[in-house]
């Protein structure tokens, strides 16, 4: 499984691309992804529940919701949009999840959608995407993630975004998380094929970006928002991941590259 870091949510508010004969290995980001099929048919699953999307359908997939696609003949389009753009929804299901992602869009959200580019103003896409929300939500059921019983990696992820900002060691994470050190070292590797430290890393360069792009914050101050207690190992690091210094990616508004 690989986490889509450049599929934050916050690096890119609002994407959206057309496609065919589409199978991506198994993944997960931290924004909302609707997948539709306009040709064909395609097996989407998510959290091991499988769904053959046909023509006209459509899924919607949560925040950090493992799913993959295969199909051997169709056509699709798909759309990745930040928890940011779609705020009061994102915190009305923080601990929640839909019985199914697999839903039948309209062809007047799906146009909607479609006339809705990322270029347009963030009225226009929180506009469009409000309307596929309030399609998706009409008919959805809900389940209650009950957060003693979350999977390991929902509590681990969930650490890491509460956390991110101050002490987020491995250290801290066993004695939150009641797991033991070399347990999560491992599974992180095995998980991600990275560390927990360079997963770390990761998330909080990610976080950087969104501060770069959207904010004023000094690079100082984006540094320590994203628990950097060194300026010069956040630039170190930011540069090592981003292939330019922060200061070159404020001033440039860089997009990281999609799927």
């Amino acid at each position: 499984m690989v986490y889509e870091f450049s599929n934050f949510g916050t690096i890119q508010d609002y994407y959206t691309k057309k496609g065919e004969n589409l199978s991506f290995y198994e993944h997960m980001h931290n924004s909302f992804e609707l997948f539709v099929v306009t040709d064909g048919e395609v097996k989407v699953t998510v959290n091991d529940i499988e769904y053959l999307l046909q023509k006209g359908e459509g899924a919607l997939i949560f925040p950090n919701q493992r799913h993959s696609f295969s199909s051997e003949k169709s056509k699709h389009q798909y759309w990745i949009f930040s928890q940011s753009l779609i705020e009061t929804f994102s915190n009305q299901v923080l601990y929640k999840m839909p019985k199914s992602n697999k839903f039948a869009i309209s062809q007047s959200v799906f146009k909607l959608l479609c006339n809705t580019k990322p270029t347009d103003s963030v009225f226009k896409k929180k506009g469009a995407i409000y309307c596929l929300i309030a399609e998706f939500d009409k008919n959805a059921e809900y389940i209650d993630k009950n957060r003693l019983s979350l999977h390991f990696l929902d509590k681990a992820l969930e650490f890491i975004e509460e956390n991110y900002s101050t002490d987020c060691s491995l250290s801290k994470a066993s004695a939150k998380l009641g797991y033991s050190y070399t347990y999560i070292s491992k599974y992180f590797q095995k998980s991600f094929g990275i560390s927990y430290n360079s997963f770390l890393n990761q998330f909080r360069i990610s976080k950087a970006c969104y501060l770069l792009k959207n904010t004023e914050l000094s690079i100082l101050e984006c540094s320590m928002e994203c628990g950097y207690k060194s300026v010069y190992s956040f630039m170190r690091n930011f540069k090592a991941i981003c292939k330019v210094t922060p200061s070159e990616y404020r001033e440039k508004r860089l997009m990281l590259p999609l799927f």
